[in-house]
């Protein structure tokens, strides 16, 4: 394939759509500016939830603005995942004794231990949020020249902010609980409701009936004419591959997907599925100026921006916290960010799979997909399948 040219992130912007404000983040030294401002301008509360949350430069200048705000008197609240935050209870010792509080989500193994708490919040005053797919570590905040992780932040004010305040008392409810059970956090996904209007909350996370966000996606795929999608992660199951299928015959099927990754096996998982996708009309990019993170999907004009993957875990396991906003103007501005990714993008052509997949590598792939899909990305990521 010819190399992409070069990449740069674009700047912040911003617009209104539905009563909200929105300010977006695409470049790493832009977000971590962003955040540490929003941590500085907080007067009452701050609300934080993260997978990872590393103990290297940014981790360390989060927990110091965490510390200051919990000295001038703002209520910190901090949960880490218990499997992917490297911070500790020694780490956060300062903010625990200037009145803050940590918790850790999946401390022990258990059948809690089944889910990870994927979500990424800021939340301030409870008045305005950030979220979207970055974590807590200097790899997120890195340029794409550093091979940082390109990914998406972004801030919004407005009525969902208070949803996102809502469903943080119900993960801090099941967290600060020793011991509840896993059947209480499976009852609060189900039970989530976030609405019918045109900006909804959507919660994703295990239970016995979809969860609002896999819900919602999947029906809009199911009508939709056309997908664009900017997604790390990517190995969704049968009925969601046909849907995209049907998109790609009936309209347009845009995806951009990782083309380097710190997990080769997700790699290989969403090149498992190129051929039938290919054959369906979709069109296939792989970003790889550098690591992709970024988790984007625009259907029509419906756009979903959050912490979920398009993956079997992030659809129906992990907690995951997803906006879906029915705008147009904003769908428009948010496939113009896709384009943007384009040029640091390979497309995979035909020609490009044949000459790719030879019967040893497809075995690789789809025992790649299995490993992601079915096991876990913890183990996948110690494998060695030469992708």
């Amino acid at each position: 394939m010819e190399k992409p040219a070069h990449y740069q992130d674009p700047p912040p912007f911003s617009l209104e759509a539905q009563g909200h404000a929105f300010t977006f983040y695409p470049d790493g030294a832009d977000r971590r500016a962003a955040m540490l401002d929003m941590i500085g301008e907080a007067r009452v509360s701050l609300k934080l939830a993260f997978y990872i949350f590393d103990r290297d430069t940014v981790g360390g200048e989060v927990r110091d603005a965490l510390v200051a705000a919990a000295r001038r008197g703002v209520a910190v609240t901090l949960i880490v995942d218990g499997f992917g935050a490297k911070a500790d209870e020694e780490f956060f010792a300062d903010l625990v004794e200037a009145g803050g509080a940590f918790h850790v989500f999946l401390a022990k193994w258990t059948r809690r231990a089944l889910i990870r708490n994927h979500q990424k919040i800021l939340l301030v005053d409870d008045e305005v949020a950030m979220l979207g797919g970055f974590n807590i570590a200097d790899s997120y905040f890195a340029a794409p020249q550093e091979n940082g992780w390109n990914d998406l932040g972004f801030r919004v004010e407005g009525a969902v902010v208070q949803q996102v305040a809502e469903w943080f008392s119900e993960l801090l409810a099941w967290v600060g609980n020793k011991s509840a059970q896993f059947r209480d956090i499976r009852r609060r996904v189900r039970n989530w409701d976030g609405g019918d209007g045109p900006v909804r909350l959507l919660i994703g996370g295990p239970s016995r009936r979809l969860s609002s966000w896999a819900r919602c996606v999947g029906e809009d795929l199911e009508r939709g004419q056309r997908l664009d999608m900017l997604m790390a992660y990517f190995s969704p199951n049968k009925s969601l591959r046909r849907r995209i299928r049907s998109i790609a015959r009936r309209g347009q099927a845009n995806l951009v997907l990782a083309g380097k990754s710190d997990n080769a096996a997700t790699l290989g998982a969403h090149r498992a599925l190129h051929r039938r996708l290919l054959e369906a009309g979709a069109r296939i990019w792989e970003f790889d100026a550098c690591k992709l993170h970024t988790k984007l999907i625009v259907v029509d004009d419906v756009t979903y921006l959050g912490s979920a993957n398009f993956d079997m875990r992030s659809l129906y396991v992990n907690l995951e916290i997803v906006l879906r906003i029915e705008d147009t103007a904003l769908a428009d501005r948010m496939r113009e960010l896709v384009a943007h990714h384009l040029p640091g993008s390979r497309e995979v052509t035909h020609a490009v799979l044949a000459q790719r997949s030879t019967p040893w590598t497809r075995a690789k792939w789809w025992a790649s997909w299995f490993l992601v899909s079915v096991v876990d990305y913890t183990v996948s990521r110690k494998l060695n399948l030469g992708l």
